[in-house]
């Protein structure tokens, strides 16, 4: 639906985007994640015709946007980090505004605009000022206006920024649900709702694209594809024989109450729940515990995005 093809950016002598490409299918959810200042804004403000990149193209079904960069806005919709609205308006004040932008007339600006205080649940504070409303409504009140043009696909940057736990799961749950018919990429910082809400993950560190998959798969690349096993088992001669194991790199033991907690590191892909099971019947073992410990996103995308050891200030570098 969308393709970045070697996307480069920079601003003087700040590389803001260095060679990104990534292809995003109809009706994907991806999220876009990375540390502050690793290029995602940039990206988006790229994707939506909003910044030129110096090299680099993003097409929409295969045409590149530069080509026909107003018909290609008619078929994007775009809620910056900023959520820029004019506090002084109301809200049916602001979308019948945004549906002018639009070119919106007659019954077709009543309808979008009815679908989209529908879609995003706003119909209670319709008549009021955006200077009184809630950080939650406002957030739902930008998505609104960009998608009150019925866009093929909606780019969303920090959509949660600000909001409590509770407004966060409603963002949540209207992003999820504007997913079923659009193709969605949405920037945040809060991993949580990645998992909650997207199909795909796209990781960029200093401007490059680290990885690129779904959840399940960059989770399972977690640590390089490697394991941890837990064990707690009460039994003679468990660590040694555990050790011993295929695949075990290593292991640590920690003791009490006559019982061996035992962590085992393997090799990618293995997999030792089976083995273990059948030592500890064949040994007669206690065997209270056994799990493969999760790798969690957050540890994931710390490895992803680490910034490299800078030589220059090892001890005596000159």
């Amino acid at each position: 639906m969308i393709a970045a093809g070697e996307l480069k950016k920079r601003y003087g002598r700040i590389v803001a985007v260095d060679g990104v490409s990534f292809e995003i299918g109809r009706g994907e959810v991806v999220g876009l994640l990375g540390a502050n200042g690793a290029g995602k804004t940039t990206i988006m403000r790229i994707l939506t015709g909003t910044l030129q990149p110096d090299a680099g193209a993003v097409t929409l079904d295969g045409r590149s946007i530069g080509e026909d960069l107003v018909g290609v806005k008619r078929r994007i919709g775009y809620l910056p980090e900023s959520n820029p609205l004019y506090s002084d308006m109301q809200v049916l004040e602001y979308l019948d505004y945004c549906a002018a932008l639009r070119d919106l007339a007659g019954p077709d600006r009543a309808r979008a605009v009815t679908e989209a205080v529908e879609s995003t649940d706003i119909g209670e504070v319709y008549y009021r000022p955006v200077s009184e409303l809630s950080k939650g409504f406002r957030q739902r009140v930008g998505l609104a206006g960009a998608i009150l043009h019925r866009p093929e696909v909606l780019v969303l940057d920090e959509p949660t920024e600000g909001l409590d736990p509770n407004q966060r799961i409603e963002i949540r749950k209207l992003i999820q649900e504007l997913g079923r018919d659009r193709t969605v990429l949405v920037s945040t910082h809060v991993l949580q709702e990645v998992e909650a809400t997207c199909d795909r993950l796209l990781v960029v560190a200093e401007g490059r694209l680290v990885a690129d998959g779904s959840v399940s798969d960059i989770l399972a690349g977690g640590n390089g594809g490697a394991g941890v096993f837990v064990v707690e088992v009460e039994g003679e001669g468990a660590a040694e024989l555990l050790a011993g194991l295929e695949g075990v790199t290593g292991l640590t033991v920690n003791e009490a109450d006559g019982r061996n907690r035992i962590r085992l590191m393997t090799t990618a892909g293995t997999e030792l729940r089976p083995a273990i099971s059948r030592l500890a019947t064949e040994r007669g073992w206690v065997l209270w515990e056994l799990y493969r410990e999760r790798v969690t996103l957050e540890q994931v995308f710390r490895s992803l995005t680490a910034l490299p050891a800078d030589p220059a200030a090892a001890p005596g570098a000159s």
